[in-house]
């Protein structure tokens, strides 16, 4: 699945490919109205002012949906643009919440700005979108973001973006029937500052990050953005594109579009700035012109995407390794190893950037950033409930303190948050060291905090023999207090009791809980 809504320079929302799909006949459907908690973490004391816009599904008219989530279609419109009418939902304050609904059969975004209302307007084609990489854009000035999402039949598809901009860092969740919750787009400790401060210090990079005059940095700029705004190099990936085009003059590169079909072979081979794709049969299916630094930013122009089976695939694959850096030496794609990505020179340092500076590594730091799945996109077929979380601007993951592993002396295996699933009272658990931002932890104010921002914690604050050891909310209780003695014990001074590996388990999937200190293999801990 394409990323779900792409900016569009003025009129209409655009309707997502999620639209396009249609449940299994036995799949359940979600309410008619799906709550979606928005919850205020970023530590700041604007105000907050929530739009829910898009197109409903069943009619294609463009519209709003109002808090309660009725939808009303967009009327007038004028050229020059004339202002829309004020459709805004009051957001809640630092560290409180606003539920909104989604109407089944709605795909649009929900726009967030924080101190002041966002600015829209109307043609008689539909809505003009705040678009603040352009000079004169009436929002500008302002700090807002936006979540892009499709609620249907076939389920919800909801993911935070960075296509266009970074600016507010937000996470997404969805809870299904079963109580199961989804969630991605966390940032790790100071992760905003990370980002901003690289590509600040980043040659070539500094102007794509915009600052408003009391020093509020308002954005980052996204490559394609800034370069059409004489923000960024117009040719800044050009060699690169070059060097990789021509890789395959005397080479093939092999295609392999579709996860679940891979016997769906394309080959390509560069003939002067042309590379031509043939299919298993030999019957030529596709060719591109050598891309320009601005189609690799936006997916588009020379690297064409329609929504068929053949062009468009190898044309995602295609920009996903160009904005990776992985074509030209990774010979099959998509290549699916991201330790792979963001090596080459010049690279992608926006989306290498953000994408280093997320919990889970996850992001939607170009159109197709979904190829391989490494976007930031939380997806149920029987959805409940969901969540956008405004995250802290700062801090927020325990400093600047160097993250780490915790290693049992047991089985050499690390403490991980099950399926880097960094939601309230996950049980924490053993897992084979793998580097990933679940086994990462962070040693602050005798707390251990994750990379999400959330602390170890005993469940319920018990301090007996057997009680569980999870991930949880940060709250400062004695229930969340651990020190790692020289000994190698990880202890909780409330309950004076360490942390152990439920039965001596050596296994992947072993539990945490607090047992009493004896110096057994299960209760010793190291950093890694």
């Amino acid at each position: 699945m394409r990323k779900l809504l792409r900016t569009l320079a003025a009129l209409a929302v655009a309707v997502p490919i999620a639209a396009a799909v249609q449940p299994p006949a036995a799949q359940a459907v979600g309410p008619d109205l799906l709550p979606v908690t928005v919850t205020n973490n970023t530590g700041r004391g604007d105000a907050v002012y929530l739009y829910v816009l898009g197109v409903q599904l069943s009619s294609g008219r463009l519209g709003y949906v109002n808090q309660g989530g009725a939808f009303t279609a967009w009327s007038g419109g004028q050229i020059p643009p004339s202002p829309a009418p004020d459709v805004s939902i009051g957001g809640p304050g630092n560290g409180g919440s606003t539920t909104i609904n989604f109407p089944r059969g709605f795909s649009g975004r929900v726009y967030f700005s924080l101190g002041e209302k966002l600015k829209f307007y109307l043609t008689p084609d539909g809505l003009v979108q705040p678009a603040p990489w352009a000079a004169g854009d009436a929002n500008q000035n302002i700090l807002f973001d936006w979540s892009e999402f499709t609620y249907n039949d076939a389920g919800l598809w909801l993911n935070s973006s960075q296509v266009d901009m970074f600016a507010v860092p937000h996470a997404v969740t969805v809870t299904n029937s079963a109580g199961v919750t989804k969630r991605t787009g966390d940032l790790v400790a100071n992760g905003r500052d990370n980002v901003i401060n690289t590509i600040r210090g980043t040659s070539g990079w500094a102007n794509t990050v915009y600052t408003r005059s009391d020093g509020t940095v308002l954005r980052v700029l996204s490559p394609g953005k800034a370069a059409g705004a004489g923000l960024l190099s117009s040719t800044y990936l050009d060699s690169y594109i070059s060097s990789a085009w021509n890789a395959y003059t005397g080479k093939t590169l092999t295609v392999v579009p579709f996860a679940d079909q891979p016997n769906t072979k394309y080959f390509g081979r560069t003939s002067g700035n042309v590379m031509t794709f043939t299919n298993t049969s030999g019957a030529q299916v596709a060719s591109f012109n050598k891309p320009s630094s601005a189609s690799v930013w936006g997916c588009a122009g020379d690297l064409p995407a329609p929504n068929d089976q053949v062009v468009g695939p190898i044309s995602r694959t295609l920009c996903a390794a160009l904005n990776r850096g992985t074509l030209g030496t990774i010979d099959t794609q998509p290549s699916t190893n991201a330790a792979d990505f963001y090596q080459n020179n010049p690279t992608n340092v926006y989306a290498k950037v953000i994408h280093a500076n997320m919990a889970d590594g996850k992001a939607y730091a170009f159109p197709f950033d979904d190829v391989g799945n490494f976007e930031s996109l939380v997806n149920d077929g029987d959805p409940r409930s969901a969540g956008i979380v405004l995250s802290p601007f700062s801090g927020g993951g325990g400093g600047t303190t160097t993250a780490v592993s915790l290693i049992s002396s047991l089985n050499n295996k690390c403490i991980d948050v099950p399926n880097s699933n960094f939601v309230d009272w996950a049980r924490l658990q053993m897992y084979t060291c793998n580097g990933t931002n679940a086994q990462k932890w962070t040693f602050t104010g005798g707390t251990l905090t994750s990379q999400n921002g959330k602390c170890m914690d005993v469940a319920n604050g018990s301090t007996a023999n057997g009680a569980a050891v999870q991930l949880y909310t940060c709250n400062g209780t004695g229930a969340q207090q651990f020190v790692l003695s020289g000994a190698g014990d990880l202890v909780n001074p409330q309950a004076n009791r360490c942390v152990d590996i439920v039965d001596v388990n050596p296994d992947d999937h072993a539990q945490l809980q607090l047992w009493d200190c004896a110096g057994t293999a299960n209760q010793k801990w190291r950093k890694g």
